[in-house]
């Protein structure tokens, strides 16, 4: 989705949570849910995700990843690549969507995360009414997401090849700890019949 760059960041936002049907009071709720195609999962809104909740709908709006699945898996990269959170949820939250786009949107992912080699994020920013009150086209240009993707380089492709690892590590560690209980009932029903 693009937004014009003459939009300040809080008309940009405002907008941002209309299109896809968000507002304020449902970003601070206690459970956030996640629709995997006809299958939904719920994980908890913590306070870490909350305080960076404001950052990552700016970065999609500066960005132009949607809110999809793909889309997600591309901020997650890109968010990685960027520098974005070194910890805490959100930092797990990016780990994971980009584990998941290596299987549904490898390219994509891909091409984000070299993107993000090469730009900047918010996270050290405030998002104070003074810098809300700057375009989303002053902001791509101080973030470096105005300019062609580069070519990436040998050190872009390693660094890719190493959070895909960890990422995909990640990815199989949580799926491994909602399935392991299934799994271990399934084999304790089948020997108590």
């Amino acid at each position: 989705m693009v937004y014009a760059p003459e939009l300040t960041l809080r008309e940009a936002h405002k907008l941002y949570l209309e299109r896809n049907g968000f507002d304020e009071e449902s970003q601070q709720k206690r459970w956030v849910k996640v629709q995997y195609g006809p299958f939904c999962s719920y994980f908890p809104n913590t306070e870490g995700r909350r305080k960076l909740l404001k950052h990552h709908d700016l970065h999609h709006i500066l960005t132009g990843y949607s809110t999809r699945l793909p889309g997600e898996a591309e901020i997650g990269a890109w968010d990685i690549a960027a520098g974005g959170p070194a910890f805490g949820a959100g930092f797990i939250l990016n780990l994971l969507a980009f584990g998941d786009g290596l299987i549904i949107n490898p390219g994509g992912v891909y091409r984000a995360f070299i993107r993000g080699r090469h730009s900047s994020n918010l996270y050290a920013v405030d998002l104070d009414e003074r810098f809300l009150s700057r375009t989303v086209g002053e902001v791509r240009r101080e973030l470096g997401l105005d300019k062609e993707v580069k070519k990436a380089s040998r050190s872009d492709k390693a660094s890719f090849v190493l959070w895909s690892l960890a990422s995909l590590a990640s990815l199989l560690a949580v799926v491994g700890a909602v399935l392991a209980p299934l799994i271990l009932a399934i084999i304790f029903l089948r020997r108590a019949v």
